[in-house]
């Protein structure tokens, strides 16, 4: 059977149709038709009447019309019958029979479904036929049907004025508060209803909330406040659900629950002054959006991410059309209250990017701005401190198009304070700024060495008193005026130093560095981010237990954030974010195993950017880089990179003191285990004797030690290039001369250093076979040694680098103990000339660099052991090489 297997489009058809009808009659369509069908049946209404079944005379045309419209869903009737008898045709238990009596059912239901939904559409028609006309335009809709409404004073509003009328009317679709002549429509998909406990007022209300809007209702009786509660709560949540309520489901008889306070729908904003016109799509609680959604204004700004309270709160991205240039600004990044407030990333349509901290809507914090591409008319980068918006406190700008770098403090947008300029000519300046001038006491160099110290009025321009050195020593002190690089106006003295012995003093050496800004003051907005993510207001006040509860909320939201994008985050990464949620035991005196435990633990934690140390790491090696690297690698920089990279420790060490509050301050000892069982407390005055004699073994805890291992490698580049070009003239001497000494072979290089005869080599082992050294043998004498010299340059920090040296000394003794088979002890005399061999033969080019590296950055702890007199014998070599002469 058709209708049988096809039910469902029968069905939807007559559903269809219905539908249609009921539209067409709420808006008066069949009034609207009774003239035209006067004209086309005639004056006559009987064939109208036997066309519609109806026997009464007196009904009027409309009605006719509308009775004939729904004579069709009588068929529902018969098809229902007609299944019926069918399935008496057979057995109660055939499929068949159950087929039948399910699909009569069906019929059924549509039947007196579409029944109600006819009531419904007359009983809206005969509302608007009584509702005033303006409003009436306005407010019908084909699909909009009446619920219930509140003319007969059921309902009025709290709070209300004498004389003000107020009706309420709810549809399926709306809840409308119309007075004498306006009215407001209220969504039910954005509208919250609770009903408020009746023991405090002793009224009968309904609290209604809407986005804009919150408002209180009164009910006559406690019978009409549930019926106008229950009848609001279907209501939105049939139109929550989109769905239309389906046959077989009569409202009274299935109790619904209540509509959920968070729920998705879509809003236009029409009253708050922010929101005007703009359109919500998301998530929303309690009249609030919150959750994730979509806020779009009609001026074509759109903010995408996620809301709190109705407010932009969390992470989300905003976009702002910048009509002039045709081009959008786009932030991405965080949000609190409604205010950028984080970090985040805004690119502006002008091409500027800048990425670090905001707060309200403002740039505010540590960040860098990007100005300009390479090609276009001003490219530039600042990357430092920001207060309202504005460039304020230490920050370094580099001027790409005029080769300058500036590292200094800025007020308001403007370089002012002491500062420091490099140029990519070679000049240095460090001084004093005045409203984004040199202005005041500075000192410029330039390539040669030639030096002013004295006033400036204004960019690379003298005026005042000051002192002119050129590079052979000779001097002027005068007045001067006249800007660098153009003729100079001097009034003053020559001074030749060197013809006047009693004029040495004159000759001061000149210390540079102290005009620049002081290296605790360098980048305090990013230590400052840092403890604030720790929960400190500034450096050391705060909570243990609270940074540790953030730190553990920063590496699971992170987390939670990757788990949605798992290809950010590679597997070793994940690895090491899972390991960094164990957190390292820190209350109780420090052992050496608890110390090992918080070595790893730094070690990981600076390895990855979701951790604060971490996160910290990684902007200081950035800014480390802005700083030092391009026109930022001048020789007369080292010192102050070196004292950036000591305050950078000491700053860590106390955020990592703080985490760990019993870890020892610096140069505190930590005692290694000792192997002896300490019997009680008792102890003989003489085991005390001997104890204070012979000192317990003992790790010595230090910034250095703990921290450069992870801090050096990263900004290692910058630093050695420094190192490079300071001692660039240094090292071309040592290397001219360790090419000319590797000229001879090793009996003769041997002879030439002086080494005693008893310590050359006589045979060397040769892929395991014993070879005679020659005298024309070349690089085969302490080749153990000299290779294991070589690593020095693959290493990073000073005690790695010492380590180097000392297995070198260990390798030379061994080759010496096997030629002499004896015990013996080095004597500095014996020990020096075979050194200078090895480091001879290593041929390292840059061993000056190494060398002022370990002797800036080493340990302060180690420099009086023995690594300290190995460095101190590698350090000699260094010097012997540059002057030895060869005879």
């Amino acid at each position: 059977l058709v209708m049988l297997e096809h039910a469902g489009i029968f069905l939807d058809t007559y559903k269809e149709y219905c539908n249609s009808v009921g539209n067409f009659l709420v808006m008066g369509g069949f009034q609207a038709l009774a003239k035209p069908s006067l004209d086309f049946f005639g004056k006559s209404p009987e064939l109208l009447q036997r066309l519609s079944e109806t026997n009464d005379e007196s009904v009027p045309l409309s009605d006719l019309l509308l009775t004939l419209f729904y004579l069709p869903i009588r068929h529902l009737h018969e098809y229902g019958r007609v299944l019926l008898k069918l399935a008496t045709c057979f057995e109660v238990t055939a499929s068949d029979y159950q087929k039948l009596q399910d699909g009569s059912s069906k019929y059924e239901a549509l039947a007196i479904h579409l029944k109600r939904k006819r009531k419904e559409a007359e009983y809206t028609f005969h509302f608007w036929k009584t509702f005033p006309g303006k409003m009436t335009d306005s407010l019908r809709k084909p699909s909009r049907r009446l619920v219930c409404e509140s003319s007969n004073k059921a309902l009025t509003l709290q709070n209300a004025g004498r004389f003000s009328v107020n009706w309420f009317i709810l549809f399926n679709d709306a809840l409308v508060h119309a007075q004498f002549s306006t009215h407001h429509v209220f969504p039910l998909s954005t509208l919250w209803v609770e009903p408020i406990s009746e023991e405090q007022s002793g009224l009968f209300g309904l609290k209604i909330t809407s986005p804009e809007e919150t408002f209180t209702l009164l009910a006559s009786s406690p019978l009409e406040k549930a019926k106008w509660f229950r009848a609001i709560n279907q209501a939105v949540e049939l139109a929550l659900s989109g769905a239309v309520d389906t046959p077989g489901t009569s409202s009274a008889s299935v109790q619904r629950p209540d509509p959920p306070m968070s729920r998705t729908a879509k809003y236009t904003f029409y009253k708050d002054s922010r929101l005007r016109e703009a359109t919500y799509e998301g998530r929303w609680m309690a009249g609030k959006p919150n959750g994730r959604g979509i806020l779009k204004w009609p001026d074509g700004r759109m903010y995408t991410g996620t809301f709190k309270n109705g407010l932009e709160d969390g992470f989300g991205e905003y976009i702002v059309p910048n009509k002039t240039l045709n081009k959008n600004d786009h932030y991405i990044g965080h949000w609190k209250e409604g205010k950028m407030h984080g970090y985040g990333t805004y690119r502006y349509a002008t091409g500027e990017l800048y990425e670090g901290s905001f707060q309200d809507n403002m740039r505010h914090g540590h960040g860098m701005l990007r100005s300009g591409k390479l090609t276009s008319s001003s490219p530039s980068v600042f990357i430092g401190q920001w207060v309202q918006d504005k460039k304020t406190g230490y920050g370094v700008f580099d001027d790409i198009t005029r080769g300058e770098k500036y590292m200094g403090m800025w007020q308001d947008d403007l370089r002012q304070g002491h500062g420091v300029i490099v140029t990519q000519f070679g000049l240095y300046y460090e001084g004093a700024f005045s409203n984004n001038k040199m202005m005041g006491t500075g000192i410029l160099l330039s390539e040669d060495d030639t030096t002013y110290e004295g006033e400036f009025l204004d960019d690379w321009t003298l005026n005042g008193k000051g002192t002119l050195t050129m590079p052979n020593a000779d001097y002027f002190e005068g007045t001067f005026n006249g800007e660098w690089g153009t003729g100079l106006k001097v009034a003053g003295t020559y001074f030749k130093p060197n013809l006047y012995d009693t004029d040495k003093e004159k000759v001061k050496s000149l210390k540079l560095g102290i005009l620049a800004v002081p290296p605790e003051e360098k980048w305090k907005a990013v230590f400052e981010e840092c403890w604030s993510q720790l929960g400190c207001e500034g450096p050391g006040h705060g909570e243990n237990w609270r940074a540790w509860e953030n730190i553990a909320v920063a590496l699971t939201t992170s987390r939670r954030q990757h788990r949605d994008s798992p290809e950010i985050i590679s597997r070793s990464h994940n690895k090491t974010l899972e390991s960094l949620e164990v957190i390292p035991q820190h209350i109780g005196p420090v052992t050496m195993e608890k110390y090992e435990n918080i070595r790893r633990y730094l070690i990981k934690a600076c390895d990855t950017p979701l951790h604060p140390l971490g996160r910290l790491l990684e902007t200081l090696v950035a800014v480390y880089r802005m700083t030092y690297v391009g026109v930022g690698a001048n020789r007369r920089l080292l010192q102050q990179a070196v004292n950036e990279i000591k305050s950078y420790l000491r700053r860590i060490f106390q955020l990592v003191r703080f985490l760990f509050p019993d870890l020892p301050e610096e140069g505190g000892v930590i005692p290694e285990p000792s192997a002896e069982p300490q019997d009680g407390n008792v102890q003989s005055e003489e085991g005390a004797q001997n104890k204070a004699e012979s000192p317990q073994p003992a790790r010595v805890v230090s910034s250095c030690g703990l921290l450069l291992p992870v801090l050096l490698p990263r900004l290692y580049p910058p630093l050695f290039t420094l190192y490079a070009l300071e001692n660039e003239r240094e090292e071309d001497m040592y290397w001219e001369c360790v090419l000319r000494l590797n000229k001879q072979p090793d009996v003769a290089l041997l002879n030439f250093l002086g080494v005693q005869q008893k310590f050359w080599p006589v045979s060397i082992s040769v892929l395991g076979e014993k070879k005679q050294v020659l005298p024309s043998t070349k690089d085969a004498c302490f080749a153990s040694a000299v290779e294991c010299l070589q690593q020095i340059s693959t290493t990073f920090t000073p005690s790695d680098k010492l380590h180097v040296i000392q297995l070198t000394f260990e390798e030379i003794t061994q080759e010496v103990l096997a030629l002499l088979k004896e015990d013996f002890l080095w004597s500095m005399d014996d020990l020096f000339p075979v050194f200078l061999y090895v480091v001879l033969r290593a041929r390292i080019r840059n061993l000056g660099s190494e060398v002022h590296l370990m002797e800036d950055l080493m340990d302060p702890c180690v420099q009086h052991g023995e690594q300290g007199i190995m460095f101190t014998t590698l350090k000699a070599c260094y010097y012997q090489i540059q002057h030895e002469k060869i005879t």
